[in-house]
């Protein structure tokens, strides 16, 4: 319903999205240099202009808030990490364009500002966050409240300030857009260009050939040589520049997760729970007392079938008030679960209602009082609807005389719900949520079934002293025998595996196998290649001890550092220059491709409309050189030997298909174009980040 799916007190909150320069925001991070540069306070650069730990922190802290309060969770380490890399994203892009655009002296004037806010075609920001959720259309009555209120309103400091953040960023976001779009003017695709796509995408080849496979030479009869890797190498040192540090570890863990002594003591635990709640005299104040997990301790809400987990959903429905389930093990605790209500009652209900914000009245008790005035106003005549016009904060609903339609069980609070349901066609009830004092009118309800009202306890299973005690003496056993040199020997002796971790950022929260790793990471990062930690790592259930045992640094990395990655690509190359020798000896002299087949023992493959545009061999893979190769060539000449990704080819051209001539050269210049503005935004990005030097400490703060 409106006053829930786009409160103003959401609005309030959410004023500046987590979208903010959303076309950069998934751009991927430069991680830096060494996170041991910069000092203590810089958490990063940007064209020189220092990033301070305490301002960076700050944003990463609202947009957290704002994370919470969007999507109504808490934050595991997996989305703190994804909140703060979207948070540096945002910083390193706003620099970086802030500096493009005053370089060029782009200003966004008042007049431009306040067209953004209440024009006519207000901004895409401020109509997400001021739109009827009834309607999906911009409510700008809406806006002129908020803005009435931010100005009037107790406590608005808050307020104008998320206002102020929200419109700096709109004027920031205009500003990139001119920038963009001054780029974008200057992109053109000629006659020449809209031709050459044309023919590569239409123009067909007829071909045969005949395929030396690299898989014909066993890899063990191939020598590789420090030249070979070396000219591979030198050839391709564009391909191994790594754009941020990484880090390999080895480790060995030590489980610590609950033993079954564990289990069977904490299911004691919720034994007695069970046994103490079917006697409570008051199961609110039970449930407050002993839940754990603090969803639990939320008003409790009637449920339909269906509502519950598995577990309880069919148990529930059959079983009577009063009734205690469990233990029972889910999500990783035991849980107890009280039967607290049992009714018959409608499955959706149509009501309308007035929304009275206590802000706007000067606190609860008036608030609660305009409720009642108003409500003897109705009872004596006075139509809703005119009332919920003129009084109702909730404006989605306002307009519609506070109309929110039929809606079923889990659409509203539970206070709002309880009322709605429980009540009587035709009754007027006043109850207040987080949301404020509402005054509702029951208008109809419809249909008829069983609801239950659940209450639940909990007991997480967690290891025992004991058990983590165990677990945390054999890793203190092995880190006192294990050293950087023996670590494998000694892991091997105790029966542990050794696992690796390959490629890991500086920033990295989880490991293969290891949630929430952030400290070992964080080590590894301080540490030198070969280091054995001193001190075993908790993470989860487990002790962790780990080996750093490959550093790749930002930059080109050194042959040795991608020697074992490039070596099937360097044999290959070995072997095609064998393969290359055989195939023109084979072609030497020979007349047709037939021929050439004959002589090396293999047979020829024909092929027909192949296009340039998509150079795939059928059946095999893409084959780049040979295709263009092909594209390249007179029909009926037998080529050169081609020294291809999968093996040697030699072909003969058949001949060639022409497209007919291309007569709407400017449609396909418009094609060609519309594929350039979509990557442009992004390439555009990725040079001025090249440019502007983004050096990256994060590492050593997060």
């Amino acid at each position: 319903m409106s006053f829930l799916r786009n409160r103003m007190g959401v609005i309030l909150v959410v004023v500046i999205g987590l979208a903010l320069f959303a076309f950069i925001a998934s751009e991927a991070v430069q991680y830096g240099r060494s996170f041991f540069s910069g000092d203590r306070t810089t958490v990063g650069e940007v064209a020189g202009e220092k990033i301070s730990y305490e301002d960076f922190n700050k944003r990463v802290e609202f947009n957290e808030k704002q994370y919470q309060q969007q999507f109504g969770q808490n934050l595991t380490p997996q989305l703190v990490s994804y909140v703060q890399n979207m948070t540096w994203s945002q910083n390193v892009s706003q620099i970086i364009l802030k500096k493009e655009v005053d370089k060029l002296g782009l200003v966004v004037g008042e007049d431009e500002t306040r067209n953004m806010i209440s024009g006519p075609n207000p901004d895409p920001e401020i109509v997400r966050n001021f739109s009827n959720p009834q309607t999906g259309q911009f409510d700008r009555g809406q806006l002129n409240q908020f803005l009435s209120a931010m100005q009037n309103a107790p406590g608005a400091d808050e307020m104008k300030q998320r206002w102020s953040q929200l419109v700096a960023s709109l004027i920031d976001t205009k500003k990139t857009q001119k920038y963009l779009s001054l780029i974008r003017n200057g992109l053109y695709v000629n006659s020449l260009d809209a031709k050459d796509d044309y023919e590569a995408k239409n123009k067909l080849a007829n071909f045969k050939y005949v395929a030396l496979d690299y898989s014909t030479i066993p890899d063990n009869k191939v020598t590789l040589t420090d030249g070979d890797f070396q000219a591979y190498y030198d050839e391709h040192k564009a391909a191994f520049k790594n754009e941020q540090e990484l880090r390999t570890f080895k480790y060995v863990s030590f489980n610590a997760a609950p033993s079954k002594a564990d289990s069977a003591a904490i299911k004691a635990q919720a034994d007695k729970l069970a046994a103490d709640f079917k006697t409570t005299p008051n199961d609110s104040l039970f449930v407050q007392i002993n839940a754990v997990n603090a969803a639990y301790k939320a008003p409790l809400a009637f449920l339909r079938k269906g509502q519950l987990e598995p577990k309880l959903d069919t148990v529930m429905f059959n079983a009577s008030k009063g009734f205690v389930y469990g233990p029972y093990l889910s999500d990783g605790s035991y849980k107890v679960s009280k039967l607290v209500d049992v009714t018959v009652g409608p499955d959706s209900v149509k009501a309308r209602h007035i929304l009275i914000n206590p802000q706007l009245t000067g606190g609860l008790d008036k608030a609660k009082a305009q409720a009642d005035s108003l409500k003897k106003l109705i009872q004596g005549g006075k139509p809703f609807a005119d009332l919920a016009k003129t009084y109702s904060t909730d404006k989605g609903s306002a307009e519609k005389g506070g109309d929110l339609g039929y809606f079923g069980r889990g659409a509203m609070v539970p206070q709002f719900e309880e009322a709605a349901f429980t009540g009587k066609k035709g009754d007027l009830v006043v109850v207040t949520s987080q949301f404020g004092v509402h005054l509702i009118q029951i208008e109809d309800q419809k249909g008829s079934s069983k609801v239950v009202k659940v209450a639940t306890v909990d007991r997480p299973l967690t290891a025992s002293s004991q058990t983590q005690s165990a677990a945390f003496s054999k890793a203190q056993s092995f880190l006192s025998a294990a050293n950087s040199d023996n670590f494998e020997a000694e892991a091997k002796k105790m029966g542990l595996q050794v696992k690796t971790a390959d490629d890991v950022n500086g920033l990295a929260v989880s490991l293969p196998g290891l949630e929430n790793a952030r400290d070992m990471v964080k080590w590894g990062f301080g540490a030198e290649k070969g280091a054995l930690a001193d001190k075993a790592f908790t993470v989860g259930n487990q002790y962790v001890v780990p080996k750093l045992v490959e550093i790749k640094p930002e930059g080109i990395l050194p042959l040795e550092v991608v020697k074992k990655q490039i070596e099937p690509a360097v044999r290959n190359i070995v072997k095609a220059k064998q393969l290359s020798e055989k195939l023109q000896g084979a072609l030497n002299g020979a007349s047709s491709i037939e021929q050439v087949a004959q002589k090396v023992g293999t047979s020829v493959v024909p092929v027909e409309n192949v296009v340039f545009a998509n150079p795939i061999l059928p059946a095999v893979a893409q084959e780049n050189k040979l295709i263009g190769a092909v594209f390249g060539s007179q029909p009926n000449k037998l080529s050169k030997p081609i020294e291809g990704e999968h093996g040697v080819y030699a072909f003969v051209v058949n001949g060639f298909v022409n497209p007919a001539p291309l007569t709407n050269a400017v449609r396909q210049r418009e094609q060609i174009g519309q594929a350039l503005l979509q990557r442009a935004d992004n390439q555009i990005f990725d040079a001025l980040k090249d440019k502007a030097n983004v050096k990256d400490y994060r590492a050593k703060f997060m």
